[in-house]
């Protein structure tokens, strides 16, 4: 069937066909529009920012090793996460937070200015103690006392951590940890500053622990 074209109306245009004409946006309403995609924009920023707070404070952090008290486990320099999670879930709980022994940790520690250093810092060291343990420090090793081994065990020649071997440990140390301290010791033992020059440190003073090296990327690894 054919079809019948629509008459032209008086302007010439044909009646089902759109006016090309348009009237310009008024200034006001671009104003509004643009002030409504900055504030979403910063709002954006805001809450990104917020949430990376939280993260930092509440769930992980990433640190740089400073010094070689560590070595040869962690060296200068290297990029570290640390996990904060179970640390933040006993502040809420109003529980103790006790690392495992062996486990790497990040602690604030203060009284540091009569060793020649910033009197308060945030150290790495490795959790040898556990609350109620009897530690001795003797004839260069470790030795750990407590309920399950009354005759006492070596960490460091025990625990997978030792497996490569650990140095020398100096000093002369008899000391049992109350019910909620640790003892702390870097893996480099002639070049660390930790329980044994400071005494232990205490459960709530603990930041997190290391979770995995992320640089230098040829020695990434989890812990």
């Amino acid at each position: 069937m054919d079809t019948q074209p629509t008459p032209p109306n008086s302007n010439g245009t044909s009646a089902n066909q759109p006016s090309t004409s348009s009237s310009p946006t008024p200034p006001k309403r671009r104003r509004n529009s643009f002030a409504r995609e900055l504030l979403s924009t910063l709002g954006i920023l805001v809450g990104a920012f917020a949430i990376a707070l939280l993260l930092i404070a509440f769930v992980f952090q990433s640190y740089a090793v400073d010094g070689p008290s560590m070595q040869n486990t962690l060296h200068n320099n290297d990029r570290l996460i640390v996990w904060k999670v179970p640390r933040t879930w006993a502040r809420i709980t109003h529980h103790q937070y006790v690392p495992k022994r062996g486990d790497i940790i990040i602690f604030q520690q203060s009284g540091l200015a009569e060793f020649g250093q910033a009197d308060s810092r945030q150290l790495v060291k490795r959790v040898i103690g556990l609350p109620g343990d009897h530690i001795v420090v003797k004839n260069g090793k470790i030795t750990v006392y407590n309920a399950e081994h009354p005759n006492g065990f070596d960490p460091d020649t025990t625990l997978p951590y030792g497996k490569k071997g650990m140095p020398f440990t100096s000093g002369n140390i008899d000391i049992t940890l109350g019910s909620s301290q640790l003892f702390v010791c870097g893996d480099n033992r002639p070049d660390s500053l930790d329980s044994r020059s400071f005494g232990p440190i205490n459960t709530n003073q603990v930041i997190g622990k290391l979770v995995a090296r992320i640089l230098p990327l040829q020695d990434a690894e989890r812990f």
